[in-house]
């Protein structure tokens, strides 16, 4: 089969012929149609510091998919042949405490899809059954390579009620932009989107924000004011990372606000601690999904409005043949859009 190979320890991929994966009794193989790209697999495209402490090459990344299962193992039930499915990225162990208790996305072995093992930019997929997602209502192909990504907004914009809250948004790359129109579905009252981007900004209030903040050139304090706001925020979304977007995320909250924190840190982040404590702040770190609580909201949500599934579909910016995966991760790489997917029809 073809797929996007990292044969060494070493930046770049090559689109070569590599042999099918092996299937276990319990495992599901899968003809891959779609896959989206992730920062993630720009870092193992570039061999950064974090790829290189975290992948061992050779390795066939990419973990966002959406694809047909041509193949069950004899132990396998509740998907067949002919499924379209997703998958859940974050294989489990099963054993530890976390599992044991039915917390699997906080397992202490977690292997991920594209990362620690073979993933989805590729022809073909093997996945445990346990992780495949079978799509049991009409879903566009783009939409279904999103389910990981719209998993993690969907488990941020759900950590905390929002029905009739004022939220914040830090960060309005695709995750931050499906949490707003989550957030928006939900029914959230005012709902603040923030960003260095023109571009992302203009989505984030296609997605339903009402005010945008370009942080680069104004305080976020001037959406409070213009929406008249009087006692801060109730919910925080931080998706960006960005060292400056938690501090100021915090000196906009209400006291008892409560923050949702997907993005990753790419430094240390000074915290005025003291606010946190006097305002009776939460701060809760999200990662991934939860296994599969947040599966089951994100596939309800969209099989019950079409405004939804439209918006969670605007956020494909680009898409290309697999053949022309270069173009893909270059587009993916310039960062100013929204998300890039790639046709594995078209290899």
């Amino acid at each position: 089969m073809r797929a996007l190979y990292k044969s060494e320890a070493a930046p770049g991929l090559q689109l070569v012929d590599v042999p099918e994966p092996e299937m276990g009794p319990a495992d599901v193989r899968i003809r891959v149609l779609r896959t989206g790209i992730c920062g993630t697999d720009l870092h193992i495209q570039r061999w950064d510091d974090w790829a290189a402490s975290a992948v061992k090459a050779p390795l066939i990344p990419g973990h966002e998919f959406f694809g047909e299962v041509v193949e069950v193992g004899p132990l396998v039930h509740d998907v067949e042949v002919g499924d379209l499915v997703s998958g859940e990225g974050h294989i489990v162990c099963g054993t530890c405490r976390n599992c044991r208790a039915g917390r699997r996305q906080m397992c202490i072995r977690t292997q991920g899809v594209g990362v620690q093992r073979d993933g989805a930019f590729a022809e073909q997929l093997v996945l445990p059954a346990t992780n495949v997602w079978v799509h049991h209502s009409a879903i566009e192909p783009e939409v279904g390579a999103l389910f990981d990504p719209l998993g993690n907004a969907v488990h941020t914009a759900l950590a905390f009620p929002v029905v009739g809250e004022d939220v914040l948004v830090t960060g309005c790359g695709p995750i931050g932009l499906m949490a707003i129109a989550v957030a928006r579905h939900v029914g959230a009252r005012f709902i603040v989107g923030t960003d260095v981007s023109a571009q992302r900004l203009e989505l984030a209030r296609g997605m339903g924000a009402d005010f945008t903040v370009d942080v680069s050139k104004h305080d976020i304090r001037e959406a409070q004011k213009a929406l008249g706001m009087r006692e801060g925020f109730d919910v925080g979304f931080e998706m960006s990372g960005a060292p400056t977007a938690l501090p100021s995320m915090i000196g906009n909250m209400n006291h008892g606000g409560r923050i949702a924190m997907l993005g990753l840190p790419s430094e240390k982040i000074a915290v005025d601690w003291g606010i946190v404590v006097t305002h009776m702040l939460t701060l809760k770190g999200i990662y991934g999904r939860e296994m599969f609580e947040t599966w089951n909201a994100m596939g309800a949500m969209l099989q019950t409005s079409a405004e939804l599934h439209d918006a969670i579909a605007s956020i494909v910016s680009d898409r290309f043949p697999a053949r022309d995966w270069e173009k893909g991760f270059a587009a993916a790489a310039a960062a100013g859009g929204g998300k890039v997917i790639l046709d594995w029809t078209e290899v």
